[in-house]
């Protein structure tokens, strides 16, 4: 019995190493090689793809989260390549599965890591208190909020003792205001890119107008929640 349980505690060690090992291997990859053009190249593929690129920039996103390799060139350019709804779905499902994926390695192979990537961190400190009290509101908040970085914060969240089901939830409602926005930014870039390459009949005055106004507006509602969401951040977790 006790041979057993050594068996049982070594491999979780084991996969805990590779884990490390993994993620330190990639880690290295994301500071040598040039993401953003092989990003861009990446993109310029999905978009040939008809439906499927649909699955694969979902994958391609969901591993961007999980390697703690930022995602906004991939935000942007979902909506240049699958326009404001398309992009919009396909971000969202991509970063919310990330998110949860990220979530339950910190909170089991890569737990060790994490607890000592956020010793120090005062701010998650008071955040993990807040979480005991608040739960998903503050995962909400903080997903609102932009002072918060996205992929340290879905390890992170591993750590505390919110459920699962919550976590997710919050994550996913709660990044929405911020992917609609880059969403938009890159739908419009990409209607400008193809007009420009005559892919696109010329747009009219009034409808760039409408797509511009559009995108203030949004842009407008976002930085008024995320002040909001810092406001009452401040009151519930003191950050």
């Amino acid at each position: 019995m006790l041979v057993r349980e050594k068996q049982i505690v070594s491999r979780k060690y084991l996969k805990a190493a590779l884990l490390l090992t993994a993620l330190a291997v990639f880690a290295l990859c994301a500071a040598t090689l040039p993401l953003k053009d092989w990003a861009a190249l990446a993109l310029g593929w999905i978009d040939g793809l008809g439906f499927y690129g649909y699955l694969v920039f979902v994958l391609l996103y969901f591993s961007f989260t999980v390697l703690f390799i930022p995602g906004f060139i991939l935000t942007v350019g979902g909506g240049a390549v699958f326009g404001i709804w398309g992009g919009f779905a396909a971000v969202s499902l991509g970063s919310t599965a990330g998110a949860a994926a990220a979530f339950l390695l910190g909170r089991s192979f890569a737990r060790g890591m994490i607890e000592e990537k956020v010793a120090d961190n005062k701010k998650f400190a008071a955040v993990d208190r807040a979480v005991g009290r608040q739960g998903w509101k503050i995962v909400f908040l903080t997903r609102l909020s932009p002072i918060f970085p996205f992929n340290l914060v879905n390890y992170a969240y591993g750590l505390t003792k919110i459920r699962f089901s919550h976590y997710v939830l919050a994550s996913w409602i709660g990044m929405m205001p911020g992917t609609f926005v880059y969403v938009y930014i890159g739908a419009l870039l990409g209607d400008i890119a193809r007009v420009a390459a005559g892919e696109k009949a010329e747009t009219g005055i009034l409808e760039i107008a409408l797509q511009v106004t559009g995108l203030l507006a949004a842009f407008a509602v976002t930085v008024y929640v995320t002040r909001l969401a810092q406001k009452a951040l401040k009151e519930e977790a003191g950050v």
